[in-house]
């Protein structure tokens, strides 16, 4: 994981989740989780950076 992916996480989680796993199933819960707010965006972006 590298500090771009960890800033991407904070600022644009929805595109840190992309640059990990594509347009899988996670970018498309990420899309709607930082629509939602953009903590539990990040921290779902935070969770796939660290899982993968």
């Amino acid at each position: 994981m590298t500090v771009v992916q960890i800033l991407l996480a904070l600022f644009l989680p929805p595109v840190a989740v992309f640059t990990r796993v594509g347009l899988g199933l996670h970018f498309w819960l990420n899309i709607i989780l930082t629509i939602c707010g953009l903590v539990p965006g990040q921290i779902h972006a935070i969770w796939v950076l660290l899982r993968r």
